[in-house]
């Protein structure tokens, strides 16, 4: 259970939206610490009264506490091109320099999901989870730390494992498995995803999510991959400008 948050900037009655979408800055006190983090609000003609929410969780060049960089790489800019008709609330998180989306960072960010749909009124059986590079990574870890959350999960050029790079990946949630790949498809069965990854990704390898998406489908799954053949470790701009993945994404409900 997340530890109680305390709201530094809420308000008394719900926030009035804006004609277009807009971000907003927010923070919050988890432990004791002081966390920012940012929210893209949609119109109400946009979102409705309870629009669907999503929970991005950016990568590793977007880490540090200026509470900016997270929006400037992969779903923020996309949002910025289409504020006017996006739908959803969409949640910004963002972890300290050198850190993953594990342990304190995992808590953080499902305490930035809580505290934006209770003021934002985000409607609670449509949250998706979408993340990149290390915050595709992360997209499992927060499933797997709580598994009926969600509606839907799209990692984009994310994985498992992967150790030869810089600083080792590595989803927490089932690193002692025998098979890490067969123990996160085992519990996360049951939650929708639509995978991508680009084919010349040489950052994080494409086997990551081919192993992911294999054993999806040996326990019965229900998973979508998309492999861009040319791109490289960029998969995040061709995936959130596939039109069909919002369609897909918004008709999920847990």
């Amino acid at each position: 259970m997340i530890a109680v948050v305390l709201l530094i900037s809420a308000c008394a009655h719900r926030p009035q939206r804006a004609e277009a979408g807009e971000f907003v800055a927010r923070q919050l006190q988890l432990d004791g610490m002081l966390h920012r983090y940012q929210v893209f609000v949609p119109s109400q003609a946009a979102g409705g009264r309870h629009p669907p929410v999503i929970v991005f969780l950016h990568g590793s060049g977007e880490r540090g506490d200026d509470n900016i960089l997270q929006t400037q790489v992969g779903l923020g800019p996309y949002l910025r091109r289409h504020r006017a008709d996006f739908p959803a609330l969409v949640v910004f998180p963002q972890t300290p320099p050198g850190q993953s989306w594990s342990g304190g960072n995992t808590r953080l960010a499902l305490a930035a999901l809580d505290a934006s749909v209770r003021e934002f009124g985000g409607d609670p059986d449509r949250i998706a989870l979408t993340g990149i590079s290390r915050g595709g990574y992360g997209v499992y870890e927060l499933a797997l730390a709580q598994p009926l959350r969600f509606a839907a999960l799209v990692p984009v050029c994310g994985g498992i494992t992967q150790s030869n790079v810089h600083e080792p990946l590595v989803v927490e949630g089932v690193a002692t498995a025998p098979d890490p790949f067969a123990a996160a498809a085992q519990r996360l069965q049951h939650l929708p995803m639509w995978i991508f990854h680009g084919g010349r990704d040489e950052v994080i390898t494409p086997d990551q999510s081919r192993h992911m998406v294999e054993a999806l489908r040996r326990v019965g799954g229900e998973v979508r991959y998309t492999e861009f053949a040319e791109a490289g470790h960029n998969a995040w701009d061709p995936a959130y400008a596939t039109p069909e993945l919002w369609a897909w994404v918004f008709a999920q409900k847990r």
